[in-house]
């Protein structure tokens, strides 16, 4: 039992709002966003965008794609879940979004529009 013990003290515990950090990619892998902390919120920056993606921003008059905040300002909101902002590039406009952990390689990005009447969601996979 002392054994078992030592082992489990041992082995490092990830906080649960640790768990999202990282790098992830939409369903169609046009585009990678990191993760990380922002202040006391997390954030996600834009890492990785195919042409194709770059090029549909830029029809739109956006900024760069790379290095751009998609996710802003997310607070905890339940267990495995977080609230904030969504940005959509080829709209210029942000959007109330929930992220909620699947497992330890599946997000979902849920985005509303319009008070939550209108939705969307992506099943996003970690790098």
């Amino acid at each position: 039992m002392i054994a078992f013990l030592a082992l489990a003290t041992a082995a490092p515990m990830i906080a649960p709002q640790q768990a999202i950090l990282g790098t992830w990619h939409n369903p169609k892998n046009s585009v990678a966003v990191k993760t990380g902390a922002c202040g006391d919120k997390l954030c996600g920056w834009v890492v990785r965008a195919s042409d194709k993606a770059k090029a549909d921003v830029a029809r739109h008059g956006g900024p760069p794609l790379i290095g751009t905040a998609l996710l802003r300002e997310y607070r905890v909101s339940g267990r495995g879940k977080w609230s904030g902002q969504v940005w959509i590039p080829d709209m210029g406009r942000s959007f109330g979004s929930t992220i909620a952990m699947n497992d330890a390689d599946t997000i979902t990005v849920k985005g509303c529009l319009i008070g939550g009447l209108i939705c969307k969601s992506q099943v996003w996979r970690r790098d």
